[in-house]
């Protein structure tokens, strides 16, 4: 396989993993993370929060926040991607929007953070290892 198919397939598995958050779509997020083997070694650490390791630990975290999340879109920008084999990672400026719970008036608030997305080839595809967001201050 070449390095820009890989690369391609990677960017597409990045947008996947965003996708599947602003769909609020669990099924869909559950896909994108690492299992079987690796599923010990799920990382992620949402902005504020201590790290979470293991699949589960990392799904639930998610469930728990798309159940909370009436609205939200990303814009990435500064989007680069390495593979280095079996492994990959994917750095992107995340540009956010989000409506607050239970605000009827459409009031959305924005910001950006920061994500390091690190990725495994498992079955021909790429599968999320580990994320980290950190906010960016202005």
């Amino acid at each position: 396989m070449s390095r820009a198919v890989d690369r391609a397939e990677l960017v597409e598995a990045n947008a996947e993993f965003y996708a599947a958050f602003e769909a609020g779509d669990l099924d869909r997020m559950s896909a994108v993370w690492a299992d079987g083997p690796y599923a010990s070694g799920v990382t992620c650490v949402h902005p504020g929060w201590t790290r979470l390791r293991g699949r589960d630990e990392v799904l639930r975290s998610w469930a728990l926040i798309m159940a909370n999340t009436e609205y939200i879109q990303f814009v990435l920008t500064d989007v680069e991607a390495d593979v280095y084999g079996e492994h990959a990672v994917v750095t992107c400026k995340e540009n956010i929007l989000t409506a607050e719970q239970g605000a009827g008036n459409g009031f959305l608030a924005g910001g950006s953070m920061i994500a390091t997305n690190l990725f495994v080839r498992v079955d021909g595809g790429w599968r999320l290892l580990v994320h980290h967001g950190s906010p960016i201050m202005n």
